[in-house]
């Protein structure tokens, strides 16, 4: 797959020969250095942004547009601000047309700790409980994936790690299908199955780390060796030492 954008100074390729395949449940990280692509691959899985050249496919069906079967949690949670908690919650049904969906709703709150925050509006929210409310919502229509796009990048570095191990325990009990975005390699290898690390622009998959990590996973695991060691090594993979020159 590749994606080419027109631009007045000619065609610029975003992404070139990229190709990733992600299992059913599985948790996926994208990880590569800025502008080399990331969110405009996780643009395409979604059905955002048509490629210049080949396809997304999920169980076998071409992604062409956004679909109930994905959904997307953006850094910027992009809630209503005149809309409370819940009601942000429930949007999809809305636009969608379908009603009945305020239990499900309500659970997701459960789910993400906000049970008592439903009739808050979002200003009232801290950064890392309006993230919870943009997960609820994304998984409201009951996706079969999800699609994060550097969710906790705005964050400050607790509330961040805090929400990488509530992420973890959503995941375990949703059961969902979850591409990751972020440039923390640290964050990659706590969350993720496997971690797709991709070249500078025009982006493509460099290499594929499985991360042999035991789950379920806590913050004690950001203190444990092996994790420490599988960030080194992920580092390593993402910013080859330069080969030192030879004596004239």
């Amino acid at each position: 797959m590749s994606v080419t954008y027109a631009s007045a100074a000619g065609a610029i390729a975003a992404l070139a020969d990229t190709s990733l395949t992600v299992a059913r449940g599985e948790f996926v990280s994208i990880v590569g250095p800025s502008g080399c692509g990331k969110s405009t691959l996780l643009n395409v899985m979604g059905g955002l942004l048509a490629p210049t050249t080949g396809e997304v496919l999920l169980d076998g069906r071409a992604v062409t547009a956004p679909s109930a079967r994905i959904g997307f949690v953006f850094q910027d949670a992009v809630l209503l601000p005149w809309r409370t908690v819940i009601e942000n919650v429930l949007l999809p049904a809305q636009l969608a047309g379908r009603t009945g969906l305020e239990p499900r709703g309500r659970a997701l709150l459960a789910l993400v700790g906000l049970t008592r925050f439903d009739r808050n509006y979002p200003r009232e929210l801290s950064g890392g409980m309006r993230q919870r409310v943009a997960i609820a919502r994304a998984l409201l229509l009951d996706p079969e994936v999800l699609l994060m796009d550097e969710p906790f990048g705005a964050l400050d570095a607790i509330t961040r790690e805090r929400m990488n191990v509530e992420l973890l325990r959503i995941w375990q009990q949703s059961g969902k299908t979850v591409v990751f975005v972020t440039h923390a390699i640290p964050e990659a290898v706590f969350l993720s199955d496997r971690v797709a690390a991709m070249t500078d622009r025009p982006g493509r998959v460099k290499e594929i780390y499985r991360v042999a990590l035991a789950r379920p996973r806590t913050a004690r695991t950001m203190e444990e060796a092996d994790y420490l060691a599988v960030c080194r090594v992920l580092r390593e993979l993402m910013h080859p030492e330069e080969p030192e020159a030879a004596p004239s």
